[in-house]
């Protein structure tokens, strides 16, 4: 699948965490060149995360399928139109649906917009998604990654990153999220580009596509 080119500035942060820790590199000599997965700003790429939530990539590809193909379901007028049983029948649970439903009304009534997160810096914008029910630290950092291409965000919270890298440093345990952020403060002011480069190791380790990548299949 061919995917775009990474945009210059986080080309250069690539260029530099590599020079800074060789395993990154050993990542590009194995897995390949280090895709650039982007998602447009708004409803829909949060509403995404709220998917992806402790599921795997498999699954969350396949409800938001289905959620895709009701009218209306990634906008927030339409989704709060649908009723609980279509958004149930796709695939979402009880709570998914409610915080689906919380995140619709927080674009419906401006708490949230695209256009004002993109002026936040990382923390502020973390903080104004998380205050929305059902949308913590781990779904606002995706964000930031994947839809705003922030590049010193680190989703400490993701099990596959933890994951990969207790395998890339092999370490004797997979690091909780406390440790995991620990470890990513080498990794400044790059820590985003070392969560993508850890993602492109797991998906090469276990070949386990994205869950993008299954979308778009």
């Amino acid at each position: 699948m061919d995917l775009p080119p990474l945009p210059p500035a986080a080309a250069a942060a690539l260029q530099d965490l590599l020079t800074r820790d060789p395993d990154f590199g050993g990542i590009l000599q194995r897995a390949g060149p280090l895709p650039w997965r982007s998602r447009a700003p708004g409803f829909a790429a949060l509403l995404h995360g709220i998917v992806a939530q402790m599921i795997s990539n498999q699954a969350a590809a396949a409800i938001w399928g289905r959620l895709c193909a009701l009218p209306g379901a990634v906008t927030p007028e339409g989704l709060l139109a649908l009723p609980e049983d279509a958004l149930r029948a796709a695939g979402l649970s009880r709570p998914k649906v409610a915080h689906a439903r919380s995140l619709a009304e927080a674009f419906l009534d401006g708490r949230l917009t695209a256009d004002h997160l993109a002026t936040l810096d990382d923390e502020t914008a973390i903080a104004t998604i998380s205050a929305v029910r059902g949308l913590g630290r781990w779904t606002a950092e995706v964000y930031l990654v994947f839809a705003l291409g922030r590049l010193d965000v680190f989703p400490a919270g993701d099990i596959a990153l933890a994951a990969a890298a207790a395998d890339l440093k092999r370490l004797p345990a997979r690091p909780n999220p406390r440790e995991l952020r620990l470890l990513a403060e080498t990794w400044r002011p790059a820590r985003a580009i070392a969560a993508r480069l850890l993602w492109h190791h797991w998906r090469h380790v276990t070949g386990r596509p994205a869950m993008d990548d299954l979308v778009r299949a």
